[in-house]
């Protein structure tokens, strides 16, 4: 591998170790990856992970390879989180969200006001609390998806915040069937 390769090939892995790389971010790098896509999936899966790439979306980023169970234990390099209940909600209900939006074939962004956010939200919560409590709770809530990557703040819009499409790669069908497990469970249990 000749040094301006190398050098380019880290200008890509490096952005993707560090979060989803979106086409928006500049072309010049999203082209990059585009055209070194199968070097950088041979780079990151000596560190156990794999590229996702969704060239309609525009976004790309790293999972953690599935363990095989006769496969070598590979520490995994991405850390897993546990998410809390309002965040794995408001999570399901964004992808629900956005879907509904694919489907009416409107614009490709979702963009929502915070108000919205909170009134899909508040029906889940226990009725006779403290709405003050309940509405910062759920703000709290939101702050944690943004950071998390899967929305983002609009500049200069006030309580607006984009969807990613990214959140269709993360929330799929058996991420949906695990929150609802979890859910029958906890509700089992407060019974």
């Amino acid at each position: 591998m000749t040094a301006p390769h190398s050098q380019q090939l880290s200008q890509i892995v490096v952005p993707l170790l560090k979060g989803v790389l979106y086409r928006e971010q500049g072309e010049a790098l999203w082209q990059g990856m585009l055209d070194l896509q199968s070097q950088v999936r041979d780079y990151v899966a000596v560190l156990g992970l794999e590229l996702i790439v969704d060239e309609a979306e525009g976004y790309a980023f790293l999972k953690s390879r599935e363990v095989e169970e006769d496969g070598p234990d590979i520490p995994r390099l991405f850390a897993r989180r546990p998410l809390s209940y309002g965040v794995s909600l408001m999570l399901a209900l964004l992808r629900k969200k956005l879907v509904e939006s694919d489907a009416t074939g409107g614009s490709t962004r979702l963009i929502l006001h915070q108000d919205e956010i909170y009134e899909m939200l508040r029906v889940f919560h226990p009725t006779g609390s403290n709405e003050v409590r309940q509405r910062d709770r759920i703000l709290g809530d939101l702050e944690k998806v943004v950071k998390l990557g899967f929305c983002r703040k609009l500049r200069g819009q006030d309580g607006m915040v984009e969807v990613r499409r990214v959140l269709k790669a993360f929330v799929d069908a058996q991420w949906l069937s695990n929150l609802e497990k979890t859910m029958k469970t906890l509700a089992e249990e407060t019974r």
